[in-house]
């Protein structure tokens, strides 16, 4: 059986899957369609949030960029997985019992304002159509590699089944998918790690096997280390990404935009009780923890397979009628270039600019060549992209949930149609989802100039807007709607004006506009760790205003301080 059969037998094989379960947990009601009805298990809904976080840009790209980083790609192992340390301490308990379908909301109660629910929409929109442009980028370029089809009809049927379970199910039927999905993801991110491994070091789990050593008794690292610098780079183990402060604010940006992210916080709306919140959070973590532990291992192990196969020996180049078929098959997508400069029909690859020959190595194949690069079975390859296309999916869904929530509850309902009944809701609910499911499409097909890095950018955008609000709301009587609308738009507005230049407006501190180079860049931070700025922005203006007008009513003041009384079951 050929690989393109035995991938389109395991891809259809979870597709069905996907339907069958939305099909059997379609939504009946708006509590079903927002939060699943409150019903979900604390086991289950961290397996859940475990799908909704670990997106293509987990399970395709982070071992790509430590692969590629080394050591300096720690801030996301250690930025993603303590967010959920911060979320579990300072939000989730607290927004569950406050009991309401989205952030959202909560913010337009805490603070009293209409003004503060609609910036906090704009924010979270902002946010999550960054974050989900990536998934639905992931989900073409899976399917144009593994099922050999048009990079844009493989965004349509991904689009399609988006579609099926998200406007059926809503949040019950995405919950159940995403439980799904993650033992997909999980089972195809391990296995492969294992077999490789296995055949490196001898261990068999890939956690051990990243200090273990080679058939030569060389440590892998080592061996790493050496092949890199051989070829002109950094030392893998020990390069700091541009400065230490960079790597601290790079860190806490991510954390706090963990925090901050409405589809990962949505999902601690759907159990029953405040201490199932706390516990979702630490069964997510546990779950995830699984891959994060294992991409390390993967990244290490892929990069140097693939210094292995262009030098097989490093004292000898590899000619390129005779590259392996997986450099071929990648080759065909666009991802991997070879320009043959010097014109002697041999691959260099090194870190001089000048003489490097691999014109194009897309950091994002790493994790779907490495089986091909590895030699695995074929069915392990298949595998493979099933899990990226569930990993892509399953945070789509999310994204794309939260998205059509904030349009239907907070904008339609709050602002337009105050006195919608139910049913009226949930088909506005299920129309704004489709409508949102065909703009993240055209936005995959059309990615605009600043997709690249978009996931890191929504991290630092949910920083700076989305977690100040929420962490002052809970654990602050002081600030008023006044400091609270200030803050957000401050923290946001900078971190936007740091990021981007577009259409030849020069905005302070674009990246364009002040180069690539640490030494234009505020105190070295590099602009996708630039959120952690954003957000003491937001404290401050917020903190300042509030002082300067009048306190909360007593109403939101007791509001705050019951919100955080102990809860006994």
């Amino acid at each position: 059986m050929s690989l393109q059969t035995l991938t389109f037998l395991v891809v259809g094989a979870s597709f069905a899957l996907y339907l069958g379960i939305a099909f059997f947990s379609r939504a009946r009601s708006i509590g079903d369609f927002y939060v699943a009805d409150a019903s979900i298990h604390p086991v289950a809904n961290g397996a859940a949030t475990a799908a909704d976080w670990m997106s293509a840009a987990s399970f395709i790209s982070m071992a790509g960029l430590i692969a590629f980083m080394g050591y300096g790609g720690s801030v996301f192992l250690m930025g993603w997985t303590g967010g959920y340390v911060v979320l579990a301490v300072l939000i989730a308990p607290y927004l569950r019992k406050y009991g309401k379908f989205t952030v959202p909301e909560f913010i337009g109660d805490r603070y009293y304002s209409r003004t503060a629910r609609l910036v906090t929409v704009v924010a979270l929109i902002i946010c999550s159509l960054t974050y989900v442009i990536g998934q639905m980028k992931g989900v073409g370029v899976a399917f144009s590699r593994f099922l050999e089809v048009d990079y844009g009809v493989g965004l349509a049927v991904g689009m399609a089944i988006v579609f099926v379970y998200t406007v059926l199910g809503g949040m019950k039927g995405i919950t159940y998918t995403q439980i799904a999905q993650y033992c997909i993801l999980i089972f195809a991110y391990t296995v492969p790690a294992i077999f490789i491994s296995l055949t490196l070091t001898g261990h068999p789990l890939p956690q051990l096997g990243l200090g273990g050593v080679l058939a030569d008794g060389t440590p892998l690292l080592v061996k790493l280390d050496q092949t890199l610098v051989d070829l002109g780079f950094h030392e893998y183990t020990t390069h700091v990404r541009h400065s230490k402060l960079n790597m601290f604010a790079y860190t806490l940006s991510l954390m706090l935009g963990t925090a901050g992210l409405p589809h990962i916080i949505i999902r601690f709306f759907t159990v029953a009780r405040v201490r199932d919140a706390r516990s979702s959070v630490g069964w997510a973590l546990l779950f995830i923890i699984i891959l994060y532990t294992t991409a390390p291992a993967v990244a290490a192990m892929a990069r140097l397979n693939f210094n292995q196969t262009l030098q097989p020996q490093f004292t000898e180049l590899l000619r390129y009628e005779d590259r392996p078929q997986w450099f071929r098959n990648w080759e065909a997508t666009g991802l991997l270039k070879f320009e043959d400069k010097n014109a002697d029909g041999y691959i260099n690859y090194s870190a001089d600019a000048e003489t490097n020959e691999m014109v194009t190595l897309d950091q994002d194949i790493m994790t779907l060549a490495n089986p091909e690069i590895a030699g695995l079975p074929d069915w392990v390859i298949a595998l493979v992209a099933a899990g990226g296309l569930a990993a892509a999916l399953s945070t789509a869904a999310g994204l794309l949930l939260v998205i059509a929530s904030a349009v239907s509850r907070d904008i339609i309902k709050t602002l337009i149609l105050p006195n919608m009944k139910s049913r009226q809701e949930l088909l506005a609910g299920r129309i704004a989802m489709a409508l949102t499911i065909l703009g993240a499409g055209w936005l995959g097909l059309h990615p605009p100039d600043f997709a690249a890095g978009t996931v890191a950018l929504a991290f630092g955008l949910a920083a700076s807007s989305i977690f100040p609000a929420l962490a002052m709301g809970v654990f602050s009587t002081r600030i008023n709607r006044q400091g609270a609308v200030a803050g957000m738009i401050t923290g946001l507005t900078i971190t936007l004006l740091y990021v981007f230049q577009h259409k030849g407006v020069l905005f302070i501190a674009s990246t364009k506009f002040l180069g690539d180079f640490p030494e234009n860049w505020f105190l070295g931070i590099e602009p996708n760790a630039f959120g952690v700025v954003g957000a003491l922005a937001n404290f401050a203006v917020a903190a300042g205003v509030s002082r300067l007008t009048k306190p909360p009513p007593a109403s939101i003041q007791s509001l705050v301080s019951n919100l955080r009384a102990p809860v006994h079951p």
